[in-house]
């Protein structure tokens, strides 16, 4: 699939400002796109959506199809009647700059209880009919899900192995009385998930009106500890009592020198295959109804995937297995369309999957500080940059461009290639940018961090360090017109404006 010259902004809901502690899907997103429009960016690329099982890590979640209840804006439930202003007061003291998703937590879920308490008591008519509408269209994963987080938080274990064993089983009898005695914590499950959709919804309404689309991604593999491993227990690679026989992961790499043990159950492919990836095409039915396009993580997964033993310490001792290439993709391409996803292949990619990639037509991703880290690796400079690909400065496993910037080392012998990009010690972060910006790639995407020329403070992720990532936030009024106007001026000049820019 073609898309047409543009760029867009990296940035996650969760780093947007914020007084609740969090990024949410309020006035500060809707704020954001405006910055974008203004900015002359087309894209709004955000990490994924889903609620996190293990280290606040959104690429480790507990649904692949439900949205993180933290992300939802008690400013707007104040507005439509279902909070009063004084629920919102008391939110601890923190730091601006950083999520504290424990405070986080302990502040809001009661707040999304005492708003469903309330709809309860008196729905407004608009709000019955609307979430009635909800449950209707997504009882197909909604009814799974809500049951598995209510267990979840009745055994107090996200380990489903460890729960009861005719729960753990899926036993029919089991389930139905369940169903019967939680019914409430049922139903509480489902409307949080309404106002998540529903506030999700009107954001991704207004930026498409506003000429920027938004840009999902989709991790290859779900978590242990999820409601789709439980579900659907004969699509995975377990054990009879439900632990799992093998792991993924990737072996070393850019990223890490003994590799990144995941710990993500491996699908059983061969299942998966024998129901049509029925799951895969809902999966990605599912993220297409939420994104304008969609990234999907470790597109290499698809054609070789790194198998690790279950209680291996490091990803070193894994072996590559031969994945089910375009097979997945074709099944949902017949039901859905064409696919608008971008293929992310960094680390170890060979040429086979460069081929699966271009056989399915999506572009593929080059980084620009993976261009300077070696003088071999000319693949990631933007001199060599072809049309069907997406160019970044660096992504949410990236240190920042400056950061990256103060701590490369210039080869010891002979030119240094950057020379080539940087001119000068002025606006280094911009030079960068621009590099990427003219560049052939269809698609330009730049972190906001770069945009703001921060340092490693401002990281994301640091991959293989289980705690302290995706906390980092911008502050309040740290994007300014000038940021925007320095990108719409950008755009212009490398051909990328596909919207006539308004000031915000």
């Amino acid at each position: 699939m073609r898309f047409p010259r543009s760029s867009g902004i990296l940035c996650h809901i969760t780093s947007l400002p914020s007084e609740l502690g969090i990024g949410d899907l309020g006035s500060a997103a809707y704020q954001m796109v405006d910055f974008l429009h203004a900015a002359g960016q087309s894209i709004w690329q955000i990490l994924p959506l889903s609620p996190p099982a293990y280290g606040d890590s959104p690429y480790s979640a507990y649904s692949a199809f439900a949205g993180n209840p933290l992300l939802i804006s008690l400013e707007t439930l104040v507005e439509e009647g279902l909070l009063a202003a004084a629920d919102l007061e008391g939110f601890p003291e923190g730091d601006p700059a950083f999520v504290d998703y424990g405070a986080v937590h302990e502040f809001k879920l009661p707040k999304l209880r005492v708003a469903y308490e309330r709809f309860c008591e008196a729905p407004p008519r608009e709000f019955k009919i609307a979430f009635e509408l909800f449950i209707d269209e997504n009882d197909w994963w909604l009814d799974e899900f809500s049951l598995f987080e209510v267990f979840m938080n009745k055994f107090e274990d996200s380990h489903w192995a460890n729960w009861p064993d005719e729960i753990r089983r899926r036993d029919a009898d089991a389930l139905g009385q369940a169903r019967q005695e939680l019914s409430r914590e049922i139903d509480f499950s489902r409307f949080k998930q309404f106002l998540f959709e529903r506030q999700w919804n009107r954001l991704k309404a207004y930026a498409n009106q506003q000429s920027v689309q938004l840009c999902g991604d989709m991790p290859i593999f779900v978590a242990y500890e999820s409601a789709d491993v439980w579900g659907n227990q004969d699509m995975f690679a377990l054990n009879e009592d439900g632990t799992p026989k093998l792991v993924a992961g990737v072996p070393p790499d850019y990223f890490s020198e003994t590799g990144q043990l995941w710990g993500n159950p491996q699908y059983d492919w061969d299942a998966l295959e024998g129901a049509n990836y029925a799951w895969w095409t809902a999966r990605f039915r599912r993220a297409l109804q939420q994104f304008d396009l969609l990234r999907v993580d470790h597109f290499r997964g698809f054609e070789a995937y790194w198998e690790i033993p279950y209680g291996a310490e490091t990803a070193i001792d894994g072996q590559w297995k031969t994945g089910p290439g375009t097979k997945p993709f074709d099944a949902a391409t017949k039901e859905l369309g064409e696919l608008p996803f971008i293929a992310e292949d960094l680390g170890m990619i060979t040429d086979s999957v460069h081929e699966l990639r271009e056989k399915l037509g999506f572009p593929g991703m080059r980084v620009l500080q993976f261009g300077f880290a070696t003088m071999e690796d000319d693949f990631h400079r933007p001199s060599t940059y072809t049309e069907s690909c997406v160019a970044y400065t660096g992504t949410h496993d990236n240190d920042t461009v400056m950061g990256w910037y103060h701590l490369r080392k210039p080869p010891e012998e002979g030119p240094d290639p950057l020379d080539d990009v940087i001119h000068g010690e002025e606006d280094i972060h911009w030079q960068l940018i621009d590099a990427v910006m003219s560049s052939e790639a269809e698609i330009a995407i730049v972190p906001i961090q770069d945009v703001l020329g921060l340092g490693n403070e401002a990281r994301m992720n640091l991959p293989g360090v289980a705690s302290g990532n995706w906390a980092w936030r911008l502050k309040p009024q740290m994007l300014t017109m000038q940021h925007a106007e320095r990108l719409a001026s950008l755009c212009q000049q490398r051909d990328r404006l596909t919207h006539e820019v308004t000031p915000a």
